[in-house]
């Protein structure tokens, strides 16, 4: 049986070609996915967690505080620490079109600089710094050059009074940190650091590398002792890895749902992989059961035969997994090198972790013969003689018919409450498996409602003569062949059309979530002539890439004593200037109310303005990065004015006014901080005077974009997986139908009606298929995506017409051309020759 198994193998390799196929691409399709989730990290890790690339330990002080040198010294001198790196930083400014905040960081060792240095050397002297290449772009540096900085420290021997000159001894690669990247960075000594920070001896964090061998949970517990010890018992140890994720969780409103996403994508993909090649080659081996029943009938026992076929299905499965996961590979290392072209993208970082080989060899293998398992043992279940005559299909006049009936039932009343309760309540782990069971139940019910709609639809095929009628009763006549053709098509379709509709859902999610956490791009702190500042802020809302602009002036200021809040000031913004500024959409203060920042939480807000003291409700948003502020309605009774001759504080000349604009997207992060530098010319303040998360935003929403990018096109795999699995059930069954089709050309069917008779076919079982997998698929994308973002943001479905429509086209077209080959190889066989077929 081995020998019949490898001629198998080589003799009828056409036979396992379009198999072969559908396997590699759906290994391909998970390889992929894994790959997405380890890139993504990977690409996390080189933005957000740059600056912690060569460590694997950073000690982060807790509550404002900084580290002491008795503290860095203590865990540096720990046993299991190699190399450390203890961080200060220092504010300058700079001359960049206007007075910029820059960020001056010290130095560390060789082995733990995070900084990648593009030309030059790094800063020795106490005299010397390197720059990043983009601030250098702007002032025209390069190596050898000076740049004077405005300090705050004592004046230094050989400069002007708060000013300090640096010779420019390297540039650098520009940080994609968000939290680094809106400001102009500089790198200098450690001395020079601590010169320009008086006062502020500490160190801000401390990165540690450990001896080989050494464990991380291990070595960071004993740091903690010693850290404690040294009298910095609050400040927090984490492993590099670990404080990249808490930095995106801040980020992301607290949670690290990129995560979660993956890890449901990577379950789609295990899910629609089985029954993807599990319909496949089950149609090709049911396609061998009379084949099979003449082996059996030759001597070969059912074991024998079992085992023929699972040893052509490992060989076939193993060597389509390996071509799949190099598929993968080479799909994601062009994506990435695509989505590297980007400036804003080029921290995408391509990672190949050991599960995506793994689980890509051992799925496709595995599920290569488990869907070979079930056909084999019924072919073996039956007489030789029996086998050797065709088999009754399902349907609900057999046992065989009402079992999958009820079986498919029961999976859908158990598993669509639970799909249902796990989107409502956000329980991803809940609504992915029972949405997989869901979608497993549709299944075994397709051979009975899938023909019933193919028929009905044959009526639009009724013009078409004598081959539309046939191609209408056809799908009837024989329903699982219909169903086994249409179960291709309705996987890849419901596959597309569930990540079409979860990306557009979760796209809009994703902007909610930024707009309710990045709610103002930028803002500006204004000290001047209220009438100057209406001019200005015309000015600045004609400006390239500014889409709204609006002038806010303080109602007064809180009156909170012993709390954060206590003589902040309070915003007034009317409604229409709200709904134009503003990214959220939600945020609309409502009379009677004030806003305020999650940093400043009090349920009633006591305000004191030129009009006297008054108290409303306060509501907390989910987020930090906005001033507190309400109607100007409700502010008009604060604005009454102060006593004659007031200008004590409270009066209106004292109360602080700020500017508001919101920028256009698509921006990038050079444009937006020329935005700033111009915003604060027109003003005439200083350019750290103009603040926002512009820079941030966009950081984050290019983490997003690469993540959806590399998803979306994770859709091409899907669509070619489904055309595969059309092509192959088709050609199989024009196959079986050898003798059949002979029958009619012999009746007087002509070659062209042949043709068209299989082409109508597959464009109503095409066009089925493709309209009950976009339903299917827009449901499940909604419900995915409600369970996976519901905790973060408010998930709102979209429906994406278009590519629905685009999908719907290319299912039809497929099924056309799926249908061009077999029609064809069927029409060139003369009608006796295909009548003496056994």
């Amino acid at each position: 049986m081995l020998r019949v198994s490898l001629s198998q193998l080589t003799t009828q390799f056409r036979r396992f070609i379009a198999i072969g196929l559908a396997v590699m691409l759906a290994v391909a399709f998970l390889s992929s996915t894994l790959m997405v989730g380890a890139s993504t990290q990977a690409s996390l890790g080189a933005s957000v967690g740059e600056a912690y690339r060569k460590a694997q330990l950073v000690v982060t002080p807790q509550d404002g505080k900084e580290l002491s040198q008795e503290a860095v010294d203590a865990a540096a001198s720990a046993p299991a620490v190699a190399e450390s790196y203890a961080e200060r930083y220092a504010t300058v400014t700079i001359d960049d079109g206007g007075e910029q905040l820059a960020r001056v960081r010290n130095l560390a060792s060789p082995a733990m600089e995070p900084s990648v240095l593009l030309s030059g050397r790094y800063p020795a002297a106490a005299d010397e710094a390197a720059v990043d290449s983009r601030t250098a772009e702007r002032l025209k540096l390069n190596p050898g050059s000076e740049l004077t900085v405005g300090t705050t420290g004592a004046p230094e021997a050989g400069g002007k009074p708060g000013t300090r000159t640096f010779r420019i001894t390297g540039l650098l690669q520009p940080s994609n940190d968000p939290f680094s990247a809106p400001f102009p960075q500089l790198l200098a000594p450690d001395g020079t650091v601590a010169s320009l920070a008086p006062g502020n001896e500490g160190f801000t964090g401390l990165q540690l590398s450990l001896r080989d061998g050494q464990d991380e949970s291990a070595a960071g517990d004993h740091l903690g002792q010693r850290l404690k010890a040294a009298g910095a018992g609050d400040a927090l140890v984490q492993t590099s890895g670990e404080k990249v994720t808490a930095a995106v969780a801040q980020m992301s409103g607290g949670q690290d749902q990129l995560t979660i996403i993956l890890l449901a994508f990577a379950g789609v993909a295990v899910v629609v992989s089985t029954l993807v090649v599990a319909n496949t080659f089950s149609v090709l081996v049911a396609q061998r059961t009379r084949e099979l029943a003449l082996l059996r009938c030759l001597g070969a026992g059912r074991a024998q035969i079992r085992a023929s076929v699972l040893f052509e299905a490992g060989v076939l499965g193993l060597v389509s997994s390996v071509l799949g996961v190099l598929a993968g590979a080479g799909l994601m290392s062009g994506l990435i090198a695509w989505a590297r072209t980007g400036p804003e993208q080029s921290f995408a970082t391509l990672a190949v972790p050991p599960s995506a080989i793994i689980a890509g060899l051992l799925a496709g293998t595995l599920l290569t013969v488990i869907a070979a398992l079930l056909p084999a043992k019924a072919a073996t279940a039956v007489a030789p003689l029996a086998a050797l005559r065709p088999a009754d299909d399902a349907s609900l006049r057999n046992k065989r018919g009402r079992a999958r009936l009820w079986l498919g039932i029961a999976l859908l009343v158990v598993s669509v409450p639970l799909l249902v309760l796990g989107a409502m309540f956000n329980m991803l782990f809940v609504a992915m498996p029972a949405g997989a069971l869901s979608f497993v139940g549709v299944l075994l019910c397709a051979s009975l409602f899938i023909p019933p709609v193919v028929a009905a639809a044959g009526r639009l095929a009724a013009p078409a003569g004598v081959p539309g009628k046939l191609a209408a009763v056809n799908a009837v006549r024989n329903p699982a062949r219909t169903s086994a053709t249409a179960a291709a098509l309705l996987i890849g379709v419901t596959l597309v059309t569930l990540m079409m509709t979860g990306a557009a859902t979760s796209r809009q999610a994703f902007d909610a979530m930024l707009a309710e956490n990045y709610p103002v791009d930028l803002a500006v702190r204004i000290d001047g002539d209220a009438r100057t500042d209406e001019a200005a802020v015309r000015k600045v809302g004609a400006f390239d890439g500014v889409q709204a602009a609006a002038l806010l002036q303080a109602a007064g200021t809180i009156t909170a004593p012993g709390t954060a809040a206590d003589g902040s000031p309070v915003f007034a913004i009317s409604s229409g200037d709200a709904a134009a500024v503003l990214r959220d959409p939600g945020l609309r203060p409502q009379a009677g109310t004030v806003y305020l920042p999650e940093r400043l939480v009090l349920d009633r807000v006591t305000i004191a303005g030129p009009g006297g003291t008054r108290s409303f409700a306060g509501k907390v948003l989910r987020t930090g990065n906005i001033e507190p502020l309400m109607d100007s309605t409700t502010a008009a009774t604060l604005l009454g004015g102060p006593a004659p001759g007031t200008t004590g504080p409270g009066s209106a000349q004292e109360l602080p006014r700020t500017a508001w604009l919101k920028l256009d997207d698509g921006l990038s992060a050079d444009r937006i901080q020329a935005i700033q530098r111009e915003a604060a010319a027109a003003f005439g303040v200083p350019v750290h005077n103009v603040s926002g998360a512009a820079v941030e935003r966009v950081v984050f929403n290019s983490i997003i974009d690469v993540l959806l990018l590399v998803v979306t096109a994770l859709l091409g795999i899907a669509v070619v997986i489904a055309l595969i699995g059309v092509a192959n059930t088709l050609s199989l069954s024009v196959l079986e139908r050898t003798r059949e089709n002979s029958l009619l050309r012999a009746l007087g069917l002509t070659r062209g009606q042949l043709r068209g008779m299989l082409a109508l076919e597959a464009v109503l079982v095409a066009g089925v298929a493709a309209v009950l997998g976009s339903a299917l698929g827009t449901a499940y994308g909604w419900l995915g995506a409600k369970a996976a973002l519901g905790p973060v943001a408010e998930v709102v479905p979209v429906v994406p017409w278009l590519q629905l429509l685009g999908v719907f086209a290319v299912a039809v077209v497929a099924g056309l051309l799926a249908s061009v080959l077999p029609a064809r190889r069927a029409a060139r066989l003369s009608p006796v020759q295909g009548l003496a077929t056994t």
